[in-house]
């Protein structure tokens, strides 16, 4: 999608695409702090990521899946659509070839300051798959924009596990562990909606920058869409 503005409604709507309940907290409070005026529309289907692990990755009817949600969301009148879910990037991209407004995965934004960042970068994932989706998608960015940052990547074991175990305090302290092994690095990246939780905690660990997938997001979707 072209960094063109599009006119629409007013106030806008965005409609939020889960895959997991733990993305809709994260990312609901970045649109109140950050852009309280958008009308946010939440859309959670979490069969997704349990059909994608039994599956062992996307398939075609995953891809179609997909194509009909971003129709629906278009259909309910969206002025954009966001997914929260980093391990979907082909069937978002899909969406994107379909709909005229715009379609944003959950990490576009942050792989836009991965790519104009110097110095050392480390990405942070609590998702081994979704890394791995993660730096495919990373690697084509640089293929495309001929650039070559210097990244390192670390998994926060068990991080993901607490959450999903109603254990938050845990997960943010797995993640702000985990930035302080790289507080020598230039920039810190969050792989994941659901680690911002762990954003207060884990600054208090590096004096560099961290960026997150909910803010990237939204600042983004405000410079596509004329308000």
């Amino acid at each position: 999608m072209s960094a063109v503005q599009i006119p629409i409604q007013q106030p806008p709507k965005i409609y939020l695409v889960h895959a997991g309940l733990i993305s809709v907290d994260p990312i609901a409070e970045t649109f109140s702090s950050d852009w309280p005026e958008a009308r946010v529309a939440h859309l959670l289907e979490d069969s997704l990521s349990v059909d994608f692990n039994r599956d062992g990755g996307l398939t075609e009817s995953m891809i179609q899946r997909f194509r009909k949600i971003g129709d629906y969301c278009a259909y309910a009148g969206a002025d954009a659509i966001l997914f929260t879910c980093s391990m979907f990037g082909q069937a978002i991209d899909a969406v994107k070839r379909d709909q005229k407004i715009p379609v944003l995965k959950p990490n576009e934004a942050v792989y836009d300051a991965i790519m104009k960042a110097t110095g050392r970068i480390v990405l942070l994932s609590t998702f081994e798959p979704a890394l791995r989706s993660m730096m495919a998608e990373i690697e084509e960015r640089m293929a495309a924009e001929g650039v070559r940052p210097r990244i390192d990547t670390h998994v926060v074991a068990g991080a993901v596990d607490a959450l999903y175990g109603n254990r938050p305090d845990e997960h943010n302290r797995l993640v702000a562990e985990a930035v302080a092994k790289f507080a020598d690095h230039d920039l810190v990246a969050f792989g994941q909606v659901s680690m911002t939780r762990a954003l207060e905690l884990a600054q208090k660990h590096t004096r560099n920058p961290i960026v997150t997938t909910p803010h990237s997001s939204v600042k983004k979707l405000k410079s596509l869409i004329a308000v």
